[in-house]
């Protein structure tokens, strides 16, 4: 019997019984203990891998030639922008990602965090927490506003992005998305607008939710002009990738007042990075000009025990398709980035 070999680098679970049970008897599953990277594992363990597994690991060309072996790598997750895509294509190596672990969770967290800006429960809660006497009443803010007469404008409609155009909708908001990789006729489908441009898009989203991959093109898109195209006392949410938007941007059209929050699930360095980025520092600092302004999580909107479960089982399957029956679940196309 042909036995192929898999490694999982970072030793993620004690015990690997579902792994061997979806893979097959004729898959060697091996385990590495790397904290960071896959330079702290020994040639001889990279040598071995056929298909690699990796959930937090970056997968850069230099590593990649450590694995002459190497047919299939598979990012647990939905972002493979950690995957050097170039230097697997030169090989033939097949990137595979995991993009139906975690959809309902990171939508609704989009949607959380829109909700909670723009209701001002972090304002409220904010305040409760002040010295005595508690601001006891409305604090008026340009955050503040009926979902009904607000445009909820989606940056990237896949998966994820559709569901958080009909969780959107379900509170209300008028719903519009920019993605020119969807066919025509998807926003009939699910009873929302589709605009044009990404220009478009902006100068018409109360609330601009960004879902979309990072790659070459997407990389910096939401940059200083595009945050000025949006209407004013807008809400800039992301829970995609970081990069995507320009944190100093975002810092300066927050302090002028043109944006009125923004909720952050993911910054350009994770985990950040010295010199902190001035926004960073405010928000830390709690400087009272973003007082119930700014929400920012540690990459977390993914985080269920449910998602947790999803992203090691499917995973797997994915690599048992693609390694060992040849199938094509979850490859990402080497052109398009």
């Amino acid at each position: 019997m042909l036995v192929l070999t898999v490694l999982e680098p970072e030793g993620l679970y004690p015990d690997t019984e579902l792994e061997r049970r979806i893979l097959g008897p004729g898959v060697r599953l091996l385990q590495g203990n790397a904290k960071t990277s896959l330079a702290e594992l020994p040639d001889a363990l990279l040598a071995e891998a056929e298909g690699l597994m990796t959930l937090r690991m970056a997968v850069p060309a230099d590593q990649i030639a450590r694995m002459p072996k190497l047919r299939v790598v598979v990012r647990m997750g939905v972002g493979y922008d950690r995957v050097d895509r170039v230097a697997c294509a030169a090989r033939g190596i097949k990137v595979c990602n995991v993009p139906d672990y975690g959809t309902m969770e990171v939508a609704e967290f989009a949607v959380l965090l829109a909700l909670s800006l723009r209701r001002g429960l972090l304002l409220y809660h904010d305040g409760m927490r002040q010295a005595a006497p508690i601001p006891w009443a409305v604090q008026p803010s340009t955050l503040h506003r009926r979902q009904q007469v607000q445009r909820f404008g989606i940056l990237g409609l896949g998966r994820i992005g559709t569901a958080a155009a009909l969780r959107a909708k379900a509170f209300g908001y008028e719903v519009a998305f920019f993605d020119p990789y969807q066919p025509n006729g998807w926003e009939r489908a699910l009873g929302i607008g589709r605009v044009r441009s990404l220009e478009a898009l902006l100068e018409q989203s109360d609330v601009l939710s960004i879902h979309c991959p990072l790659t070459r093109t997407t990389r910096g898109l939401i940059d200083e002009a595009a945050l000025w195209r949006l209407p004013r006392n807008a809400v800039l949410v992301n829970t995609a990738r970081g990069p995507i938007v320009d944190l100093d941007a975002v810092e300066r059209v927050l302090r002028d007042g043109h944006l009125a929050g923004a909720g952050l699930d993911v910054i350009p360095d994770e985990p950040p990075q010295q010199p902190e980025p001035a926004l960073r520092r405010a928000y830390r600092a709690r400087e009272p000009w973003l007082a119930g302004r700014l929400v920012i999580t540690p990459h977390i909107a993914f985080h269920t025990p449910e998602a947790w479960d999803d992203i090691r089982r499917l995973g797997v399957e994915t690599m048992r398709d693609v390694l060992v029956d040849g199938l094509s679940t979850n490859v990402i196309p080497p052109e398009g980035d």
